[in-house]
Formats: C-alpha cells, sequence, structure tokens
C-alpha cells in the first residue's frame, strides 16, 4: 500500500521553503568544514555532495547538512532554515585565522525539491545518492531515495529560472523525506542525537577516517566499542506526530525509549515517522506517543543496511 501511495504521490516540484543556504567561501573553506563537521570536506570533489553533521563537543548533533562546492572557493550547506542563525552563529566563532568566511546565502539561492519523472525529464537517469551534476548555473544533488522513488535537491541562483514539473506540495515532499529513513537536524531535536542515533554512519554522514572536529571521540567511542543502543526506525501512527514527541514502550511507562526526528502526514492517513529509540524497546515492540499508553505506533526498520558495530 504504502509502495503504491510513495510511487502515485511522490512525483514533481517542490519549492522548499524550510531550508536555507550557508555560504563558505575562500582558500580555506574546505579545510575549515573538514575541521568541523562529520564528513570529509578537504576532498570533496565538484561532482559529489555530503550529507553532514555538526556536533557539540559532545558529540550531539546541533545541525546536519547537504554540503557541495559550488566552484573550488565556494561551498553550499544546505539545512533547516529554523536552525541556520544560531548554526552559522556556533560556526563562525571558529573562523579565527581561517581565509574562508560564511555568511547565510538563502537569499541568494532557491531550493526545491524534485521526485520521480521530474528527476529524469531534467537530468536523464539520475546518478546515486550524494553525487552532485551541474544544470547551467543549477546544482542537482541526488538523495536517498523513497519507496524505490528517486529523489534530488535542485539548488540554483533565485535569477535562474525554476526546474519544470507537475508541482508537488511540500507536505508530500517532507513525507517523501521521512520515507527515506534520512532525517535533518530541526529546532526541537538540537542536541538530542548522537550521528549513530539517525543512522548516519550507514547513510554517508560520518567518515571515521578523516580527522578531527569536534564531538568525535564520542562519535567514534560509540562505534568502535560496540555501545549503540538507540537506532532510527519508521513508525506509522493514527494520531499526529511531530519532532520532538517523546516514544514509550508498552511496558514501562516510567520514561521514554526514544524520540520522534521527523514526521509527516501520509496520504494514507495518520502520520509517518522517523523515530530514534532505543533498539531493545523497538525490538520488543509496543511503541506508542507520549505515554506507556498512548496511541499506538507500527515499527519497521529503516529502508537500507545498518553498519555493524565494530
Amino acid at each position: 500500500m504504502i509502495i503504491h501511495a510513495m510511487k502515485n504521490e511522490l512525483n514533481g516540484v517542490a519549492p522548499l521553503i524550510d531550508l536555507g543556504v550557508i555560504r563558505a567561501e575562500g582558500e580555506d573553506a574546505a579545510k575549515f568544514l573538514h575541521g568541523q563537521m562529520t564528513q570529509d570536506f578537504s576532498l570533496l570533489g565538484l561532482s559529489e555532495a555530503r550529507l553532514a553533521a555538526f556536533c557539540s563537543a559532545k558529540g550531539r548533533m546541533q545541525a546536519s547538512f547537504y554540503g557541495f562546492k559550488r566552484s573550488h572557493s565556494e561551498i553550499l550547506l544546505v539545512c533547516s532554515k529554523d536552525i541556520l542563525a544560531p548554526t552559522l552563529k556556533r560556526l563562525s566563532m571558529f573562523v579565527m585565522r581561517a581565509k574562508a568566511k560564511l555568511t547565510d546565502a538563502s537569499n541568494d539561492y532557491a531550493v526545491y525539491g524534485l521526485a520521480g519523472n521530474a528527476i529524469e525529464s531534467i537530468a536523464g537517469a539520475p546518478p546515486s545518492a550524494w553525487a552532485k551534476v551541474d544544470i547551467g548555473n543549477a546544482n542537482l544533488i541526488s538523495l536517498y531515495p523513497a519507496d524505490s522513488v528517486r529523489r534530488a535537491l535542485w539548488v540554483a541562483p533565485v535569477a535562474e529560472a525554476a526546474p519544470a514539473g507537475v508541482a508537488l506540495s511540500l507536505d508530500t515532499w517532507a513525507w517523501g523525506d521521512v520515507r527515506s529513513g534520512i532525517a535533518m537536524i530541526t529546532a526541537p531535536i538540537v542536541e538530542a542525537f548522537v550521528p549513530q542515533m539517525l543512522n548516519y554512519e550507514s547513510v554517508g554522514g560520518v567518515n571515521f577516517k578523516k580527522g578531527c572536529y569536534p564531538g568525535q571521540e564520542v562519535v567514534a567511542r560509540s562505534q568502535f566499542r560496540g555501545t549503540l543502543k538507540r537506532r532510527a526506525y519508521l513508525v506509522h501512527c493514527d494520531a499526529a506526530l511531530k519532532a520532538g514527541d517523546e516514544v514509550f514502550q508498552a511496558e514501562d511507562g516510567s520514561q521514554p525509549c526514544g524520540t520522534v526526528a521527523q514526521a509527516a502526514p501520509s496520504p494514507e492517513g495518520g502520520f509517518d515517522a522517523i523515530v530514534s529509540v532505543q533498539v531493545s524497546a523497538a525490538q520488543a515492540g509496543g511503541l506508542h506517543l507520549g505515554a506507556a499508553n498512548g496511541p499506538a505506533m507500527a515499527v519497521t526498520p529503516a529502508p537500507y543496511p545498518l553498519l555493524a558495530d565494530i
């Protein structure tokens, strides 16, 4: 049912007004971001993109980005608009003597979501996730699919014409984001998770071979000592869900076992969401919203293989 609905619903172009853009420019831009993010920016090529997190010293995600190079000296970071200003302020504190300048470029670039046939009509056969294709002055970033439906970001200067395609609502695009299994950080969940709690190490969001960055020791320790006790799952619930909602297990109403990371209304009714939950609770089942006897959640694994604990 879900896959059938997805292929019918998720097809077209949506203006993503909830996303903003941070521009990093200068000869040290890539080196600077490399030292702040969970992903490798020093070796970022012009035909690649990165999913990356910016963490606190305790390894908690303060922001997440789709990052790519517009040129050898200009990198764009696409993130949720509701965390852009504080994230830009925090990042700018660390620039110091680096030859890099960070600015809010949200008014300079338009961001659209493309799904299904809309991608193929513009770029032909879409490349794999986190690949970048330049189409004139626009950049097309391939994302993870949602139930086999291709998805991509279109980022271009505001003066450029919008990509052609059937109009897609923001709610439907958000639903596809959820079904892809990759949650982005928004204001309600800032510092709620280390990257592995959202499966970032399994979807290209963490590079364990790169140099130091804030929180690296915590992130590495979580992976290499086999201490990952929370993972991201997909859930469906008849009740409304939103980021930050607490999740409880039926057998224990004393404390939550997880948190809703991202949610969207489903075209078939109810809400779908990505939740970060204790693995033991997800395996036991009986997850509920808000309380042990709250609305029930149906749980399914993330739609991609997980990188095993090392």
